[in-house]
């Protein structure tokens, strides 16, 4: 149950398909980690995807995907380019490549309600963004 919606998201995602994604989450969609300036429900969820695919260039390689009743779990590898401003901070050009976990709440075949962990402090330091060593 929602593990092919699950994959779906990603390879939207990977295609740049943001607004397809609205037909893969309930209304009513619950972020528990908001991006800066994110909306909510449905909409919010489709500013979200935006936001990483206009900033960010993803492209996510699935590794794992676990369903266990109503939640689906992916561990994912993502590498891309930060090519827009993320966070306020302006485009760097540089290449990133990073682990997540993404648990996701699923009603029906619908995604409802989404947790991750994401290893950001690789990220910014390969971006450049982390102070140097002393």
């Amino acid at each position: 149950m929602g593990k092919q919606t699950a994959l779906r998201l990603y390879e939207l995602m990977n295609a740049g398909q943001v607004e397809a994604i609205a037909d893969l989450v309930t209304e009513d969609y619950l972020e528990h980690d908001p991006l800066p300036g994110q909306g909510t429900g449905r909409d919010g969820a489709i500013d979200r995807f935006s936001l990483l695919v206009d900033a960010l260039a993803p492209h996510f390689t699935v590794e794992d995907v676990i369903t266990e009743e109503d939640r689906v779990v992916v561990r994912w590898t993502n590498a891309g380019t930060h090519v827009g401003e993320f966070a306020g901070v302006p485009a760097t050009g540089r290449t990133f490549t990073i682990a997540g976990i993404d648990i996701y709440r699923v009603e029906g075949d619908m995604l409802a309600e989404h947790w991750h962990v994401v290893d950001q402090f690789a990220m910014l330091g390969q971006l450049g963004l982390l102070p140097a060593p002393a």
